[in-house]
């Protein structure tokens, strides 16, 4: 089988999912090829006769061999304005590109102009239209020379971000135009929330053969008539290229646990796609962990779960993985433990992402989140006290909000505006599939039929302008909080974050 991970994503770390379909997939004895077609692709492009005559794009196409060589080395991380400068730079590059097919291009983001990712007839028009796509040249020479060598019975396309679609989609044409005979399948997150959403009706029949929805590993291998066993298998990254990712040395994600173990927010996807939570045992993490760092030589360990679970925290504790880590927690009595932090940090947690929401208990509460600030307080002087930095989410404009708990957020970010080293902001988006979204009046947010989320009138006024506003006016501009928002690594966010702590 051949798993295809599309252009375009940040192309830092290798992608998890089709690692983990492989790891299975070679534990059941069926061969698998790996491509990280964003990876390459958005190499192919950098490597092109760049364009631009400003002093910027000359520059930047005067240096993009050592910016990409340097954002591959530690000692760029530690100097800040070199840092921002070089992933400007070799932004540009790309940027440049995009802008000579009419395409919104760079590190993270892709938008074909009069194409929209949410529109199933505008998918299926890239697919006819796939020579028009700027990755074109990449993959039409890349996929022949791949299925040539691995004869694969089956392809399929890893499809989790919106950035991704009309490549993908482009692939699929030129892959369903080239080889009608050979089955194609589309999986990943952003699949899985189409496939759930209440009136999903495949528009994809005659392009795409088979669409699956939550973890593939069961249906990949029943399609290759192989005996499925659902024993745990560790993921396989052998096949992509480690050394090349744009990071001061490799990093490896590893997902510990599917869904959430909450899962009561107001809101969240998982809960309206109703995912189950489903964990694997700690010690087999630590078993994996060890396999994979020695397979791969990590510098960094990004753990992908929606919350790593207080059971999982514990035992990296106990028993450290061997080096520095980073990802998703829930503010928990666990974490507002000054002991247990610091043993956290000798464990290698070099960063905690962690979803505040908001700085007003009665928003908090709506949204069923399980947490009070005064635990939040706790838990962030503790994690600062233990030097483990902390990205912190905060989203504006649920339906609980107003302007006045807005502020009551900002304050609570100011006043502990020294133990948060990184901000997320983002303005609320209704899920299609909350259970909220019929009480509220609705109308059209993304236009397509592909579109996860509606517009909703906000019972108290506080319109998407007026968020906005508040954010760029005030909240930005506070002088405890911008001093904050200017450290957030462009572009890749928290994904180099835990390298410039």
């Amino acid at each position: 089988m051949l798993l295809i991970h599309p252009p375009v994503a940040k192309a830092c770390e290798p992608p998890a999912g089709i690692a983990r379909l492989a790891g299975a997939l070679r534990g059941h004895g069926l061969p698998c090829t790996l491509l990280d077609a964003n990876l390459e692709g958005q190499l192919f492009l950098l490597s092109a006769p760049a364009l631009g005559t400003d002093t910027w794009s000359l520059r930047a196409a005067r240096n993009r061999n050592d910016n990409l060589a340097a954002l591959r080395t530690p000692a760029l991380y530690q100097n800040p304005s070199r840092y921002r400068r070089a992933v400007a730079d070799v932004n540009r590059v790309l940027a440049l590109a995009g802008q000579q097919r009419h395409v919104a291009l760079s590190l993270a983001n892709y938008q074909e102009q009069g194409l929209s990712p949410l529109s199933s007839g505008d998918l299926l028009l890239a697919a006819e239209t796939f020579e028009t796509n700027i990755f074109f040249p990449y993959f039409a020479a890349r996929l022949p020379a791949l299925i040539e060598e691995a004869r694969p019975a089956l392809i399929g396309i890893s499809l989790n971000y919106l950035s991704q679609v009309p490549t993908a989609f482009a692939m699929a044409g030129f892959l369903k135009n080239r080889y009608p005979g050979l089955p194609l399948v589309l999986g990943g997150g952003l699949v899985t929330s189409w496939l759930r959403k209440p009136d999903w009706n495949n528009p994809f029949a005659g392009l795409i053969d088979y669409c699956i929805a939550g973890p593939g590993e069961e249906p990949l291998i029943r399609l290759l008539s192989g005996d499925y066993s659902p024993c745990h298998q560790t993921p396989s990254y052998a096949g992509l290229l480690l050394a090349t990712y744009l990071a001061p040395g490799f990093i490896l994600p590893y997902a510990a646990s599917s869904g959430c173990y909450w899962n009561r927010c107001q809101f969240c996807p998982e809960k309206a796609e109703a995912n189950p939570y489903q964990q694997i045992p700690p010690t087999t993490v630590l078993a994996d962990i060890a396999i994979l760092k020695t397979a791969t030589r990590p510098a960094l360990l990004h753990f992908l779960d929606n919350a790593v679970s207080p059971a999982l925290m514990q035992a990296l504790a106990a028993e450290p993985p061997g080096l520095d880590w980073y990802g998703f927690a829930r503010f928990s009595p666990l974490l507002a433990d000054a002991d247990f932090c610091r043993s956290l940090r000798r464990s290698g947690c070099r960063m905690l992402k962690l979803g505040l929401e908001s700085g007003d208990q009665s928003v908090l509460d709506a949204m069923h989140k399980g947490q009070d600030l005064s635990l939040c307080e706790k838990v962030l002087q503790s994690l600062a006290e233990a030097e483990i930095a902390t990205y912190v989410y905060l989203l504006f404009g649920t339906p609980s909000e107003s302007l006045a708990e807005a502020r009551h957020t900002l304050d609570f970010v100011a006043r502990h505006h020294h133990a948060i080293s990184f901000l997320n902001l983002a303005v609320f988006n209704m899920p299609i599939g909350s259970p909220e979204a019929p009480l509220v009046k609705r109308s059209a947010f993304y236009g397509g039929d592909l579109s996860l989320y509606t517009d909703f009138e906000h019972p108290k006024g506080w319109s998407r302008t007026k968020i906005r506003k508040f954010i760029n006016q005030d909240f930005k501009r506070h002088p405890a909080i911008a001093p904050i928002l200017q450290r957030d690594p462009p572009i890749f966010t928290s994904n180099h974050a835990a390298f410039l702590c």
